[in-house]
């Protein structure tokens, strides 16, 4: 290198250019102490924050992990680490539900407020936060509720100032929000707020996971029920008012009713033939039959064939009209919110399950399922004790004429225990008081026979022939040749009349008659048989009585041969 270019003006500049840039580096590196210490300062406290946001988030969710199905330990824990972190006054979480919000929980709020809002539902005014979050579905922070124009309550009782509001959203779809407040104008920072929106994800995580468990279960306890009910039908053959009593039990437990009751329908009424829990007033009123009002629940469910909830029966027209039956239950039961769900056969309705609850609230659409369920389950239970009955009324029968064929075949030629058998086995079958047995003699009726007729009655017909009156069931039964079934004997216009032939039978109030024959083989005797209530008339006892006095006669016909033969040989 020459002289001439170590001495040029550009390599000098260029040096000092150098020097300049290194002596800054230098002069940055030795910065006062106290802008090091501010630095190391800053990051501590980041950290610390950094730490105890994930000290607050690690708690909440061990909360979430160990409240299964519970919420308010949940959203108080999130309230409360929000308020510590944020250094807010107060908070709280509501819940959206059915186009108002819910007040679930309130942490640090002053009493006026906690007795305003608390498990209150509402809806909030226009302009206030609360609407403007429901509106855009955004999070609202507000610098001074006192400078607003709609001041929201929460100025007005808690004198809240600066006060954020943060949406929990599920898929878009606003399910609540947490609210937290200061009472001095002091904005969040970022990180409290990002903060807050991470415990609203985690609010919505939790509703989400107790909505499915408690799906699962109410799942479970109606399949645990259901199973229930089905194993008293299996162990109860026969048996109606133990299913009953399961059903409406099982029914009233899960769906969180007051009490139950269940109704048959016969003809146009219904009769109460179980309950669970109702009130004794209650059951008093409703021990007879009764046709419900067209408008009233049963009334509904009954013409409709489909189940009907009324959130509150006050409301209705027949309880504003002062419709007795329907006041009367009300007063009586304290009910609000009813259920009533038909049991229908085929679209025929057998009846109909009720559950009320003393309080408005309807019953969700599951818990309307399981009573529907059980309303199928009580028509099976019903049609299958019916088929059970009518074959064990079918082999009693079948026993009964075995066993008269057995008095017939080991009685040739007496007609008494062929009788005394008869009437025992129509008196049982039939669930019967008495039944008499009558023979007929010209005009005349003589009684050959009775089983548990009262000694009075058997005293007055015993060795007494009687003639009966044209208009007595006797008579139309000789006048027609058919059986004769008299619902109430003290109703016929026979007994009205004093007709001899009825005016004895006062313990005989309900009588079939069938009919037979006399000596000769023609068929007018009867056979009365004394029924609490309905039955198949007794034909058969009647057709193998005729046979068994044409038998006797054709023995006694025989004996006379063998007795001439006798006396002609000798």
């Amino acid at each position: 290198m020459s002289r001439k270019a170590a001495k040029s003006p550009t390599r000098g500049h260029n040096l000092r250019s150098t020097r300049a840039k290194a002596k800054t580096r230098i002069d940055r590196m030795r910065k006062p102490p106290t802008d090091l210490e501010e630095q190391l300062e800053l990051c501590r406290r980041e950290l610390a924050e950094a730490r105890e946001q994930q000290t607050a988030t690690s708690e909440v969710l061990r909360v979430i992990a160990s409240s299964p199905g519970g919420l308010e330990p949940v959203f108080t824990a999130i309230l409360e680490n929000a308020l510590r972190i944020c250094e807010a006054k107060f908070g709280m979480l509501l819940r959206y539900v059915d186009g108002a919000f819910v007040t679930q929980v309130m942490v640090g709020a002053p009493l006026a407020l906690l007795d305003a809002l608390l498990h209150k539902q509402f809806k909030p005014p226009p302009g206030v936060p609360l609407a403007r979050v429901l509106r855009t579905k955004k999070l609202v922070h507000t610098l001074d509720a006192a400078e607003e124009q709609h001041k929201p309550l929460s100025a007005e009782l808690a004198g809240a100032r600066t006060h954020i509001v943060v949406p929990m959203l599920k898929d878009d779809e606003l399910i609540g929000v947490i609210s937290i407040y200061r009472q001095e104008v002091r904005p969040f920072s970022d990180k409290q707020i990002e903060l807050v929106k991470n415990f609203a994800s985690q609010a919505v995580i939790a509703i989400e996971n107790t909505r499915l468990l408690n799906e699962l279960r109410e799942s479970l306890q109606q399949q645990t029920a259901t199973s229930q009910v089905l194993q008293v039908i299996s162990s109860s053959p026969g048996e109606l008012e133990p299913v009953f009593q399961a059903m409406l039990e099982k029914a009233v437990s899960i769906c969180a009713a007051k009490f139950g009751t269940l109704y048959l329908c016969e003809a146009d009424a219904f009769r109460m033939v179980a309950t669970h829990n109702a009130p004794p007033a209650y059951l008093e009123a409703r021990t007879k039959q009764f046709r419900p009002r067209p408008d009233a629940p049963l009334g509904r469910a009954a013409s409709a064939k489909q189940a009907v909830q009324i959130a509150d029966i006050r409301t209705t027209q027949a309880y504003a009209e002062g419709f007795q039956p329907i006041v009367e239950a009300v007063e009586l039961g304290g009910y609000r919110t009813i259920l009533s769900v038909p049991m229908l056969k085929e679209d025929e309705l057998i009846g109909a399950i009720n559950i009320m609850r003393q309080e408005v609230r309807p019953f969700t659409d599951k818990q309307i399922e399981l009573v529907k369920n059980f309303a199928a389950q009580a028509v099976i239970a019903i049609e299958n004790t019916r088929l059970l009955n009518e074959l064990r009324e079918s082999l009693q029968q079948q026993t009964a004429t075995a066993e008269v064929l057995g008095v017939i075949s080991s009685s040739p030629g007496e007609l008494q225990p062929v009788f005394d058998a008869m009437l025992a086995n129509a008196v049982r079958l039939c669930a019967a008081s008495f039944g008499n047995l009558y023979l007929r003699d010209g005009e005349f009726f003589r009684l050959v026979a009775f089983h548990n007729t009262p000694a009075a009655f058997v005293a007055q017909r015993r060795g007494r022939p009687y003639r009966p009156s044209p208009i007595g069931p006797p008579g139309r039964m000789l006048r027609t040749r058919a059986v004769v079934h008299v619902d109430d004997l003290t109703a016929d216009p026979a007994y009205r009349e004093r007709d001899p032939g009825v005016g004895v039978r006062r313990a005989c109030r309900h009588s079939y008659r069938s009919p037979g024959t006399d000596a000769e083989g023609r068929r007018a005797d009867r056979l009365p048989v004394d029924l609490p209530s309905g039955g198949a008339p007794v034909r058969r006892p009647g057709d193998r009585a005729a046979h068994r006095l044409r038998r006797a006669g054709r023995h006694r016909h025989r004996k006379h041969e063998a007795a001439q033969r006798t006396a002609a040989t000798h």
